[in-house]
C-alpha cells in the first residue's frame, strides 16, 4: 500500500489543490458506474445479470400500435391448389338409419391441409462409371473423361458441401455439434476434419468473389466501416467490415489501424480518429453514437446543452426521413435554420465548460505533468469534436444518401461477435481468412435477395454477373 502524505504538512493552496483532485476523481469513477450500453458504447454483455430494465430507449415514440402497420405484407399459411398427397376420410356408417357408406356415396367434402417436412432421407449415392471403348475400325482403346467436379473415387458432392459451409458459417453451428447434426438427421457420420476440409475448399472456390465484392465496395459512394478485436491463434487481431445495403466485405489485420486501401467516396464511421488518415475519401459520422454520448452527459453530468443537441439531432433526423419519404429535400432556409441552432448549442456548451473549476492538477503534494493541452472533461471533449467535425456530422441533412447512423456497418459486424461468444476465437490464421471469405459471400447474398444454399452450388463467375451494387 502506498504510504499517505502528511496533510498536516500541507498549505492551505495544497489542501484546496488536492481536494479538487480527489473531486474529479470521484467525479471520474462516478461517471465510469453510470456508464452502460445505453450511453456509451460499451457492449450489453458488460452490464451485468443486474442490470436494470431499459425503459429508456434512444428512439422517440412513433405513435404507431405494435404490431404489423397498415399496408405490411403479412406472411400467413394457406392452403394449396395442388397438395403432394390427398388422404381421403369417410364416415362408416350413417348418423342416421346406421347403413354403410364408403366413397362410392361421397356428395361433398371439407378439406385441410397439414404442411411438415419429408422423412429425412439417407445420402444419394451417383455411381459414374468412365468407360473404355475399342474403336472397331482401327482397334484403338479410347477412355471416357469423369465430370470436372469427379475428382476422387469417394467424394462428398455440392449440396451437402453447401449444407455444411451453410450451417458452419452463417448459422454457426460448431463443427462438433455439426457433425452430431448431420448423423442424426441423415445419417452420415462426417469428421470434423472434413468439415473443416469443406469450408476451406469452398472458401479457395469464392475467393476471387470475395475480392470482387471489395471492389464494389471501395467503389461505392457511400460506405459504413466498422472494426471489431478478435482473438486469432492465441493473439489479438482485428475484424474490419466495410459494406453497404447490398455487399458485405470482411478482412482480417494485425492492427486496428490497417485501414482499407483505395477507398473512394463517402465513408460513414465513428469518428475513430485513423480513418481521417485516410485519403480521397469524404466523412460522415455515426450519429447514433453521438446520441449514446450525450445521454450520459444527461444522466451523469447533467449537463444542460447536452439535452439542447441530443434534442436537435433527434428533429433533425426525423425531418431529413419525412423529407426523403415524400421524395424532396429539405429547403436552403431551413438547412441554415438548422445550421445556426447547431452553432448556437455548441457555443452554449462551450460557455458552460468554461465557466467550470479546472480539473485538479495535483494528487497528494506532488504535481502531475501532463504532455499537450491540458485535460479537458468528457463533455467538452465531445463539444470540440462536434464543432470541428461540424460538416461530417450534418453531413446526412445535405446528401440523401447518407444515413443518420453507422448502424449497417455496426450490424454487420454484430454478428462477428455471436461467433466469437459461440467459439471464443479461431485457432489458426487459415481458418479465420476461410470464415472471412465465407461469411463475405452470404452476407451479400442475403442482401441480394439470393437463395444461400443456391449460391454455395453455383459457379461464381455466375454470382459476379448478377451482383447488383446500387
Amino acid at each position: 500500500m502506498a504510504q499517505r502524505s502528511d496533510l498536516s504538512k500541507l498549505t492551505s493552496d495544497e489542501k484546496d489543490a488536492l481536494i479538487y483532485a480527489l473531486l474529479a476523481r470521484v467525479e471520474e469513477l462516478e461517471r465510469r458506474l453510470g456508464l452502460n450500453s445505453s450511453n456509451s458504447g460499451k457492449p450489453p454483455s458488460s452490464d451485468g445479470l443486474k442490470k436494470e430494465p431499459r425503459v429508456k430507449s434512444l428512439r422517440e415514440p412513433s405513435g404507431k400500435k405494435s404490431g404489423g402497420q397498415a399496408g405490411h405484407e403479412g406472411k400467413t399459411l394457406r392452403q394449396v391448389e395442388n397438395p403432394d398427397e390427398v388422404i381421403d376420410h369417410y364416415p362408416p356408417v350413417c348418423a342416421g338409419c346406421g347403413g354403410a357408406l364408403g366413397g362410392e356415396v361421397s356428395t361433398d367434402y371439407q378439406k385441410r391441409q397439414v404442411f411438415d417436412l419429408p422423412e429425412p432421407q439417407p445420402l444419394q449415392v451417383t455411381e459414374h462409371r468412365a468407360h473404355r471403348c475399342g474403336c472397331p475400325h482401327c482397334g484403338e482403346a479410347t477412355q471416357a473423361a469423369f465430370p470436372g467436379e469427379v475428382t476422387a473415387a469417394v467424394q462428398y458432392g455440392a449440396s451437402i458441401t453447401a449444407l455444411v459451409v451453410y450451417l458452419q458459417c452463417w448459422q454457426l453451428v460448431p463443427e462438433d455439434r455439426l457433425a452430431e447434426l448431420l448423423h442424426d438427421v441423415f445419417g452420415v457420420d462426417l469428421a470434423t476434419a472434413t468439415i473443416a476440409a469443406m469450408g476451406h475448399k469452398k472458401a479457395e472456390d469464392l475467393a476471387g468473389l470475395a475480392d470482387h465484392i471489395g471492389q464494389q465496395v471501395k467503389q461505392a459512394p457511400v460506405k459504413h466501416l466498422d472494426e471489431t478485436g478478435y482473438r486469432i491463434a492465441g493473439l489479438l487481431q482485428w475484424l474490419h467490415v466495410a459494406s453497404t445495403g447490398l455487399l458485405t466485405f470482411y478482412r482480417t489485420a494485425h492492427k486496428r489501424g490497417a485501414m482499407l486501401t483505395g477507398v473512394l467516396g463517402i465513408i460513414v464511421h465513428d469518428c475513430w480518429k485513423p480513418y481521417f488518415a485516410m485519403e480521397g475519401v469524404v466523412h460522415a459520422l455515426c450519429n447514433a453514437h453521438h446520441l449514446r454520448e450525450l445521454k450520459a452527459l444527461i444522466d451523469i453530468e447533467k449537463e444542460p446543452w447536452a439535452l439542447a443537441m441530443s434534442r436537435f439531432l433527434r428533429h433533425a433526423c426525423h425531418a431529413v426521413n419525412l423529407a426523403r419519404r415524400r421524395h424532396i429535400c429539405l429547403k436552403p432556409g431551413f438547412l441554415w435554420w438548422l445550421s445556426a441552432r447547431y452553432d448556437r448549442i455548441i457555443a452554449q456548451g462551450l460557455a458552460f465548460h468554461e465557466n467550470q473549476p479546472p480539473l485538479g492538477a495535483l494528487v497528494g503534494t506532488r504535481e502531475r505533468k501532463r504532455r499537450g493541452c491540458a485535460r479537458r472533461r468528457t463533455g467538452h471533449n465531445l463539444l470540440l469534436r462536434l464543432q470541428d467535425h461540424k460538416t461530417d456530422v450534418l453531413r446526412f441533412l445535405t446528401n440523401p444518401d447518407v444515413p443518420f447512423t453507422n448502424n449497417q456497418a455496426e450490424q454487420d459486424i454484430r454478428i462477428m461477435k455471436v461467433k466469437q461468444k459461440i467459439s471464443d476465437c479461431f485457432r489458426t490464421e487459415t481458418k479465420t481468412q476461410t470464415f472471412a471469405i465465407l461469411r463475405t459471400i452470404l452476407s451479400t447474398a442475403r442482401k441480394q435477395g439470393w437463395n444461400l444454399l443456391d449460391t454455395l452450388t453455383q459457379p461464381s463467375v455466375i454470382l459476379a454477373h448478377n451482383l447488383r451494387t446500387s
